[in-house]
């Protein structure tokens, strides 16, 4: 028999881009959790519309704080892409004024003490902060091959490279990928994103990469070194495998617990179709 699973306390849901707030939300609505959305404008999907919440600016700090308290969450979890904004265009309001320019003088110092700052906010009204990865679960890329495809041991001198590089690009606070073909580093990911530096990639000459259904190399995603996991926990989903075929490489890398995988099963499907691996470097 299978236990139930104890609903957590009300959370607030900041909502980016992309699919990784949606499946928090179905999480939270699968295991009974209440939850708030706070939808920031111009990133959110509209899907998101259809829980509880309300869309704001992401500067709107004391509006943001004031929903969550009268919504009665506990706990807040910050979810999905947001592109660094031009502080000059924000409209803040009054709480939003007021640390503002600690925010600011924190992306001078680089996203990963920008999120740190933003956190903070939070904790100091006394919310606890979630990891998406913690409330999805256990979502996280497994040791070894996701899949029927494994990388052959060429792809995984790749793969091996692909996360030395993405290592090293995150200790510079960069991104969190990079695109390795034959020993050649073909792409780093930097504010652009992955979805960008894969069609980037997909781009080149087709003499530096593979093509569809002859696929060379490997994308690898890592956290960044000193960043919050709770925040910025690396994802990849389907589309990500779509546009790694289409950019002519052989599969996609990770290291095992460290990569979010969103919609598992499309993501196996989507590989084992296109015949490209997933995989998960164990440690």
């Amino acid at each position: 028999m299978s236990r139930a699973v104890k609903p957590g306390p009300h959370l607030g849901l900041i909502a980016g881009g992309g699919a990784l707030p949606l499946a928090v939300a179905a999480r939270c609505e699968a295991e009974g959790r209440s939850l708030t959305v706070i939808r920031l404008a111009g990133f959110a999907d509209p899907a998101l519309n259809r829980w509880p919440g309300v869309e704001t600016g992401m500067a709107e700090i004391g509006r943001i704080l004031k929903v969550l308290k009268q919504s009665g969450a506990k706990s807040v979890c910050l979810a999905g892409a947001v592109s660094r904004p031009d502080f000059r265009t924000l409209k803040p309001d009054l709480k939003g004024a007021s640390v503002l320019p600690g925010i600011i003088a924190a992306a001078a110092r680089g996203d990963d003490a920008l999120l740190r700052k933003i956190l903070s906010v939070f904790e100091a009204e006394g919310f606890a902060v979630e990891g998406a990865d913690d409330i999805l679960g256990g979502e996280t890329l497994p040791a070894g091959a996701l899949g029927s495809v494994r990388p052959t041991k060429a792809q995984l001198a790749d793969v091996h490279k692909a996360l030395h590089v993405a290592d090293k690009s995150g200790e510079l606070d960069i991104g969190q990928g990079a695109v390795v073909v034959d020993g050649l580093v073909l792409a780093v990911e930097a504010q652009e994103g992955t979805d960008a530096m894969l069609e980037r990639v997909a781009g080149l000459p087709q003499a530096l990469r593979g093509r569809p259904g002859l696929g060379k190399g490997a994308l690898a995603k890592s956290p960044k070194p000193i960043q919050d996991l709770r925040v910025d926990m690396p994802v990849i989903g389907p589309r990500t495998v779509t546009l790694a075929a289409e950019a002519g490489l052989a599969g996609i890398a990770g290291r095992e617990g460290r990569l979010i995988v969103i919609d598992r099963r499309g993501v196996i499907e989507t590989a084992d179709r296109m015949g490209l691996f997933v995989w998960g470097e164990p440690g």
